[in-house]
């Protein structure tokens, strides 16, 4: 119980500083990440990570499920990743590249999801 409890307080700091981050990495940046040069899209990615973690630790203290808290956790951060790829193109980086394998990456995170929430129903129905 105590370790539940841990996670969803970790998780929630997670949440927290991640959202922070991705949505205002400004604020962020000024506030806690001062390392120059400033880099909104590095911000943008250690947010969109951070949300993913924290994710993963509130689902882990609700569920209790590996897998499936893993595969959430990964498949949040990943959507945003993607996200912040699409946020920044006006920064450069490697669109051809980049957002293809980031959609794919995302895609079979969701689909392992679909999954394996599948097999679970089957299980249940048996």
């Amino acid at each position: 119980m105590i370790a539940r409890w841990i996670g969803a307080i970790v998780g929630l700091f997670y949440l927290g500083t991640g959202l922070w981050s991705f949505l205002a990495p400004t604020s962020f940046y000024a506030t806690v990440a001062n390392f120059t040069p400033y880099n909104s899209h590095l911000l943008h990615d250690v947010g969109a990570f951070q949300v993913g973690l924290g994710v993963a630790l509130i689902a882990g203290a609700l569920i209790a499920r590996g897998l499936m808290v893993a595969l959430i956790g990964a498949l949040i951060a990943s959507l945003l990743h993607l996200v912040a790829h699409l946020l920044d193109l006006h920064l450069g980086g490697h669109p051809a590249t980049d957002l293809p394998a980031l959609t794919l990456i995302a895609v079979a995170l969701g689909l392992a999801v679909y999954l394996e929430l599948a097999h679970r129903a089957a299980d249940l129905r048996q």
